[in-house]
C-alpha cells in the first residue's frame, strides 16, 4: 500500500490484515518502486498525491515490467479525467476518497481473486479429449472444432476449472469476471454456460462438464 497519510494508513493496514492480508507499506513514490522491485505483491493500493513520485508516475513505471500485478487507485483525485487517466496508464480499480472501508475490502478481495487465477492454471488446460488455450484464446472440443474465445469467456473458464468441483455462485461469477461497475444480468451467465455446453459436450441438454446447481452458481466438473 502507498499511502503517506499515516492516519489512514493504520486503518487500512489494520483491517487488511484482520482479513488475512499482508501489509507492506511505502510512504512515496520512489519507497514504492523500490519495494515493488524487491518483492512480489498480489496487489498495490496507490494513492495518486504522493511525495517525490506521484501514483500516476509509479503505475506507469510499474506497467513497464509487470502488465498483471492489479492496481487499485485509492485517491482524492476523483475528476472524470483522473479516473480516465488511472485507468488508461493500467489501473485495475478506482476508488475515491472518502469511501466506504466495507467496499474497499470487496475491491480488494475482488482484485486478489482475479490475480490467483492468473496462476492457478497453466496456459493450457485438457479434459476428455477437450483442450483450452488461455493464452492464445482457443478452445478444441472432442470433435476435433476449433473457436476463438473472448476475454470475458476466458475467465469464466479459468474460474470455474480454477475452483473445480466446487460450485461458484453468480455473484462471485458476476464480481470476478465482470467487476463492480459493469454488471450484466445472470441470464449473460446462463448464456456463457449454454455456449460452453454446446461446444464442449456430446450433448448439451445432458451435461457433463458445465453443470448449474439451482439457486446457487455453476460448477464445473470432469
Amino acid at each position: 500500500m502507498v499511502e503517506d497519510e499515516e492516519g489512514l494508513q493504520n486503518v487500512i493496514k489494520l483491517n487488511l490484515e484482520l482479513e488475512g492480508y499482508f501489509v507492506s507499506i511505502a510512504n512515496d513514490g520512489i519507497e514504492a518502486l523500490k519495494l515493488f522491485n524487491e518483492n512480489r505483491y498480489d496487489l498495490v493500493i496507490l494513492d495518486v498525491m504522493l511525495p517525490e513520485l506521484d501514483g500516476f508516475s509509479v503505475c506507469t513505471t510499474i506497467r513497464l515490467k509487470d502488465q498483471k500485478t492489479p492496481i487499485l487507485f485509492l485517491t482524492a483525485k476523483d475528476s472524470s479525467q483522473d479516473r480516465i487517466t488511472g485507468l488508461k496508464i493500467g489501473g485495475d480499480d478506482y476508488l475515491v476518497k472518502p469511501f466506504n472501508l466495507e467496499e474497499l475490502l470487496l475491491r480488494v478481495e475482488n482484485l486478489v481473486k482475479r490475480s490467483a487465477l492468473e496462476v492457478v492454471l497453466a496456459d493450457k488446460f485438457s479434459f476428455s479429449n477437450c483442450s483450452i488455450d488461455f493464452s492464445g484464446y482457443i478452445a478444441e472440443n472432442a470433435r476435433g472444432e476449433k473457436r476463438r474465445l473472448t476475454d470475458k469467456e476466458v475467465k469464466l473458464l479459468k474460474l470455474l476449472i480454477a475452483n473445480k468441483g466446487n460450485v461458484v455462485s453468480r455473484t462471485e461469477i458476476l464480481e470476478t469476471v465482470w467487476g463492480y461497475d459493469v454488471y450484466p444480468t445472470t441470464r449473460t451467465i446462463d448464456n456463457f454456460i449454454l455456449s460452453f455446453r454446446k461446444f464442449f459436450e456430446s450433448d448439451s441438454k445432458k451435461p457433463n462438464y458445465f453443470l448449474s446447481v439451482r439457486g446457487v452458481g455453476y460448477k464445473f466438473s470432469s
